[in-house]
């Protein structure tokens, strides 16, 4: 087989196992390229080449790396980028792009993610609409010029289109067997945020602010029971969920960046964080093989504090709560 006919297979086995068994491949292909159904077959067969400019028109649709497709080993690495604010590029077109890529990670058949989280990692703002709707208003007000939200003032009502899509989100995400890396900063970023709105004036009520504190310290109770069961489950849920599949680890000092790296088939793809929520995204065997070393150097310079640590989660969560009750009392001097 020569290099090219190789480089096909490889790039159609790789879509047709994230396809959904009611989708027909060839219907896609057909229509991607728009020829026909014999034509995409031959394509199928390796009966024919695929010029250069269907090759990136399939990569481009399905959001493949040319440079993981071609496995290229430099020091240059081609990424993908997921950037709000750029071309008409919303808040709910960033959620349904993270939806699609949830989505796939789910119906992998060997799935796995490691999440290192300067904050608090973005699926947990959808298992309370007040946490949503915050975020939403401050990624409108602080990432999106001309977004419509100037002159807007903060109430804690999501909109709901954007919170049944996040939703979806945590859905999916509670079913993948997780790791994730936390310090005790990681939930500093949100307070800081909710202090800044709170002396900017945007909160259309002032208890809407103890509100918040409210569901944070219920939301941290939420994620703690996580962690003893080592499942992820939804609010409210028992520990019923698939064993072991959890697992939070605290790190004192080296937790500095969001980094997320996904594990699926054997194939590997790492989402970096930059300008608060922006993605760069890439499946480039090189880097990502470095993001997994440096994610489980991370680990082993960590406590795991899910399972049987006991001591360590309550010393740990208590530390996360007392921020919580801090930034309450501190409010609350200032009201």
């Amino acid at each position: 087989m020569n290099i090219q006919a190789s480089i096909q297979e490889t790039l159609f086995q790789s879509i047709k196992s994230k396809l959904a068994p009611n989708i027909s491949f060839v219907h896609e292909l057909s229509e991607i390229l728009e020829i026909s159904y014999d034509s995409a077959y031959r394509r199928l067969r390796g009966e024919k080449e695929l010029s250069l400019e269907e090759l990136k028109t399939i990569c481009v649709h399905y959001r493949i790396s040319a440079d993981a497709l071609f496995n290229l080993k430099t020091s240059h690495v081609i990424f993908n980028s997921l950037a709000i604010g750029e071309d008409g590029f919303d808040i709910e077109n960033w959620l349904q792009s993270l939806l699609v890529a949830i989505k796939q990670i789910h119906a992998a058949k060997e799935h796995e993610i490691i999440y290192a989280a300067k904050d608090i990692p973005v699926f947990y703002y959808f298992e309370f609409p007040e946490i949503a709707a915050f975020k939403i208003y401050f990624w409108n007000k602080a990432l999106i010029p001309r977004s419509g939200y100037e002159n807007i003032k903060l109430t804690l009502e999501a909109p709901a289109s954007l919170y049944e899509t996040g939703r979806q989100l945590l859905c999916h995400y509670v079913k993948i067997p997780t790791t994730e890396i936390w310090s005790e900063e990681t939930i500093s970023s949100i307070l800081r945020q909710i202090e800044y709105c709170f002396v900017s004036g945007f909160f259309t009520r002032i208890d809407d602010v103890f509100r918040l504190c409210d569901v944070l310290e219920s939301w941290l109770d939420h994620v703690q029971r996580q962690a003893e069961c080592s499942s992820q489950l939804m609010v409210g849920s028992t520990c019923e969920g698939l064993e072991n599949s959890y697992k939070l680890f605290h790190n004192e000092v080296l937790v500095t960046d969001n980094t997320i790296l996904v594990k699926t088939d054997g194939q590997m793809t790492s989402y970096n964080t930059y300008n608060v929520i922006n993605q760069l995204i890439t499946a480039n065997p090189v880097f990502c093989t470095q993001v997994e070393n440096s994610l489980r150097n991370l680990m082993q310079k960590s406590t795991m504090i899910s399972g049987t640590s006991a001591k360590e989660r309550y010393r740990f969560f208590n530390i996360l709560h007392e921020k919580v009750k801090t930034l309450r009392t501190h409010i609350e001097r200032m009201s």
